[in-house]
């Protein structure tokens, strides 16, 4: 499939179908596409923890959400997913980077950033990884973890103190969906509002 087309099919998918497992090959390939994404220096500062035992991802639903709280169809929807892919982020990658001598001389390495790449990458890796998902013939959802409840996470999954953890990918076969509430209500902004001609508020013609 070409890129142009799996960009206009991708759409986020909140409903799964929970008996229908991503084969591990399937599985494989949407990963390896992560290990192309770009990252400044080449750093790389991205770890992605994947569950597909049912144990794991009940484990992650029991971290992150209240068992008394009411109904929600998103969770309903989304916790089918048979696989959850945590997108945990690694600024000490970039800091050792940018203190190797052919990167010194930018001048980051001992100041604070001006944009979190390690954040920005792993949100990039993770775009290919949805990509992938399209064009293997699968549905996939980016979303994030609540702010309080990212450190049992963290814990739970062994992950590495002084990781940042961006979001979470669920990928598996879709389910009868529809579009969300948002995008049933919100039109798309149109090209020439968003692309800006040599200065900002100019359309793109």
């Amino acid at each position: 499939m070409e890129l142009r087309e799996a960009v206009l099919r991708r759409r986020m998918v909140r409903r799964f179908d929970a008996t229908r497992p991503v084969p591990p090959e399937v599985l494989r390939r949407v990963a390896q596409l992560a290990l192309r994404a770009p990252s400044a220096g080449f750093s790389q500062g991205f770890d992605f923890v994947v569950l597909r035992d049912d144990a794991d991802r009940a484990a992650y639903w029991s971290a992150t959400t209240d068992p008394d709280a009411p109904s929600n169809g998103w969770l309903h929807g989304v916790s089918d997913a048979p696989v959850l892919i945590l997108c945990c982020s690694d600024r000490s990658r970039y800091l050792r980077r940018y203190a190797e001598p052919d990167k010194a001389r930018s001048g980051v390495a001992g100041s604070p950033w001006p944009v979190p790449y390690w954040d920005v990458d792993t949100g990039m890796a993770s775009m290919l990884m949805l990509l992938g998902a399209v064009d293997e013939g699968l549905g996939g959802l980016f979303f994030g973890v609540p702010a309080d409840r990212a450190d049992a996470v963290l814990t739970r999954f062994d992950i590495p103190e002084g990781h940042h953890l961006v979001g979470v990918v669920a990928l598996g076969y879709a389910a009868e969906d529809r579009p969300s509430g948002s995008t049933r209500t919100r039109a798309r902004r149109p090209l020439d509002e968003v692309f800006h001609d040599g200065s900002f508020g100019v359309p793109l013609h």
